[in-house]
């Protein structure tokens, strides 16, 4: 038996490019296409009917001041057109977030992105990576912030998006995986008429 062949897009705003790096290792690992939410928290047009169509879509944003970036919001208001429509019920969730610090209230921008899934009647996908939290782990183990819920990543405020953590890039390139791996479950088989 073949596998269903499955379609994810990932929508993101990135403020300094640490958020596009992930954005970039979860679509690799999800196969997925990348709609840029812009500096004035608009995407392509065509992204909407990208987004209509797709069987996945996985968020993402930086964390500011303890949730998603006013452009993320921006986005998810402008949302309410396909979610009044029902386009997105039923769909495959997931979201990714980063910050400066350690914590930085990441947490809160995840439960953010869950919420927005369930509005639309979504299924969210959870990270199922156990925690590197152990005296031996290391800055690029996978899930080294210890997230559950979603991939969370900490880069200093100071470092390029080049030199985010390794660990943290295999852990959102892992998700994306798994939220394809999810996605086929629930994908529809074809309609023969």
């Amino acid at each position: 038996m073949t596998q269903p062949h499955i379609t994810t897009a990932v929508v993101y705003h990135s403020g300094y490019g640490h958020t596009k790096r992930l954005a970039e290792a979860v679509a690799e690992g999800a196969a997925a296409s990348l709609i840029t939410i812009d500096a004035e928290g608009n995407i392509p047009e065509d992204g909407w009917e990208t987004l209509n169509a797709v069987d996945a879509i996985i968020f993402g944003s930086p964390t500011y001041m303890g949730g998603p970036s006013w452009q993320f919001k921006k986005f998810a208001d402008a949302s309410s057109k396909p979610w009044f429509e029902d386009r997105w019920k039923n769909k495959v969730f997931g979201g990714f977030t980063n910050s400066a610090s350690i914590n930085g209230d990441k947490l809160n921008t995840l439960q953010y992105f869950v919420l927005l899934a369930g509005q639309h009647g979504g299924l969210w996908v959870s990270l199922a990576i156990k925690p590197a939290n152990v005296k031996a782990s290391r800055r690029d183990d996978p899930n080294r912030m210890g997230s559950y819920i979603a991939p969370m990543a900490q880069a200093d405020a100071d470092a390029a998006p080049g030199e985010m953590s390794k660990g943290d890039l295999e852990t959102a390139r892992l998700y994306g995986v798994r939220v394809a791996e999810i996605t086929r479950v629930f994908a529809r088989p074809p309609r023969h008429h």
